[in-house]
C-alpha cells in the first residue's frame, strides 16, 4: 500500500536541548571524579581504625597493618551506589508513567535510565567486591546489604533479558514497567538493611558521624562528578535510541 504523500509521517521527537549537555557534563565529572580521586589518597588521611595492633591474618596472610585500600574504595563506592538508586527512582517514574499514558517515549526513557542503573550497580559490586577482600579477607559475604545488592542486580538483568525476549513493543514495554517498578522496591530495602539489622557489616556512616570534614568533602566532589557522568550518559544514551526511532519509523513508512 503506497504511502499517502499528504499524510505527514509522526516521527519520535530527535534531540533536545537538554541532550547539548550530555557532553559537558560527561566532562565535568570525569572532572570532578579525578579530583575526588587525588583528593582520597593524597587529601584525606587514614580513616580511624585502618591500622592494626600486633600482627593478624587477614586475607589468608598475616600482615601487620590493614591495606588502607578498602578505606579509599569507599570515596567510590558509595556514590556509585546512591547514583545507582537515584538512576532506578527515575526509571520507577517513567515506567509508571508509561502504564498510565502508554506513551512509548516513557518506555524509552525508563529502558535508558536502567542501563544507566546496572552500569552503576556494576560498579559499586566490583568495588564492594574489593573493600570485601580488603577489608573482610574474602571476596563474598552474605551480608544483608551485599544479598538485598545482588537480588537487585539480577533483576535489573532480567529486565534487559525480558526486553531482549520480547517482539511485541507494546507487551515488551508492560512487562518492562512491572519488573523496573519491583527492582525500585528493592532499593529501600537495600538503603535501610544496615539500620534494620545493626549486626550488618555495613557501617551506618552518616548516622554515627563516621565521616570527618575532609571525608564529607571528597565524598561530595565524588558524588557531584558521578551524578554528571551519570546525566551525561543518559542524555547521550536517550539521544541515540531516538534517533535510532525515527529512522525505523521512515523506514516502516516508506515500506507501507
Amino acid at each position: 500500500m503506497a504511502q499517502n504523500p499528504n499524510k505527514p509521517i509522526k516521527l519520535p521527537e530527535g534531540g533536545q536541548r537538554p541532550d547539548q549537555w550530555g557532553p559537558w557534563a560527561m566532562l565535568a565529572g570525569a572532572v570532578l571524579t579525578t579530583v575526588g580521586f587525588l583528593m582520597a589518597f593524597l587529601f584525606v588521611g587514614p580513616v580511624n581504625g585502618a591500622a592494626v595492633s600486633g600482627v593478624e591474618m587477614i586475607g589468608g596472610s598475616m600482615v601487620s597493618s590493614k591495606l588502607l585500600l578498602s578505606q579509599k574504595i569507599f570515596f567510590f563506592h558509595m556514590p556509585a551506589a546512591m547514583i545507582s538508586f537515584g538512576a532506578l527512582a527515575f526509571g520507577c517514574y517513567y515506567c509508571v508513567r508509561f502504564l498510565m499514558t502508554k506513551n512509548q517515549r516513557f518506555d524509552t526513557c525508563a529502558s535508558v535510565c536502567m542501563e544507566v542503573a546496572l552500569l552503576f550497580i556494576v560498579c559499586t559490586m566490583i568495588t564492594g567486591d574489593l573493600w570485601t577482600r580488603f577489608e573482610w579477607g574474602v571476596w563474598w559475604t552474605w551480608d544483608p546489604r551485599l544479598t538485598t545488592y545482588l537480588i537487585l542486580m539480577l533483576i535489573i538483568i532480567a529486565y534487559f533479558v525480558l526486553r531482549s525476549a520480547l517482539d511485541e513493543p507494546e507487551r515488551r514495554a508492560v512487562y518492562s514497567a512491572v519488573i523496573g517498578i519491583i527492582a525500585f522496591v528493592d532499593v529501600p530495602i537495600c538503603y535501610m538493611v544496615t539500620r534494620l539489622i545493626p549486626s550488618s557489616l555495613h557501617p551506618v556512616v552518616l548516622r554515627e558521624g563516621g565521616m570527618t570534614g575532609e571525608m564529607g568533602l571528597t565524598v561530595a566532589v565524588i558524588m557531584i562528578g558521578m551524578v554528571c557522568v551519570g546525566f551525561g550518559l543518559y542524555r547521550m544514551r536517550f539521544r541515540q535510541v531516538r534517533l535510532a526511532q525515527r529512522v525505523e519509523a521512515v523506514k516502516e513508512a516508506l515500506d507501507d
